[in-house]
């Protein structure tokens, strides 16, 4: 089965979540969240939790994971390019998240953390 493999820029409260559904879902977004936006390139992904996350959070982290979706599922969202070329992010509907959730093949994977400042610290998932 084809999968697209995609990102998402997490905070501490959010990857808490996501660890406690055993790293297989992503939790439902809240009232004013209408749109859940996993990103397409590392990138991309990395940049908003070193620049934004650090800078926004009161934690001062950020937290970049990784995950396979079944391609079908993947490709039936739009794609919105929202600054350069590299900002790609999938939208899918906030009413649909469950359903992109269980497109989700194998575990979501921490691949970087970010402190204070933006500096990378390895991850403990």
């Amino acid at each position: 089965m084809a999968t697209v493999t995609l990102y998402r820029p997490v905070g501490t409260k959010e990857l808490a979540l996501i660890e406690a559904s055993g790293w297989t879902a992503f939790p439902p977004r809240l009232p004013e969240q209408p749109i859940f936006y996993p990103v397409t390139n590392e990138g991309y992904a990395r940049q908003i939790a070193r620049d934004w996350n650090t800078a926004h959070n009161t934690d001062r982290r950020g937290y970049v994971v990784r995950f396979d979706v079944r391609a079908e599922v993947a490709n039936s969202y739009d794609r919105r390019v929202v600054g350069g070329r590299e900002h790609e992010e999938l939208w899918v509907p906030a009413e649909e998240l469950s359903t992109f959730n269980a497109a989700i093949e194998g575990k979501i994977a921490l691949i970087a953390e970010y402190g204070p400042g933006g500096v990378e610290t390895t991850p403990q998932a």
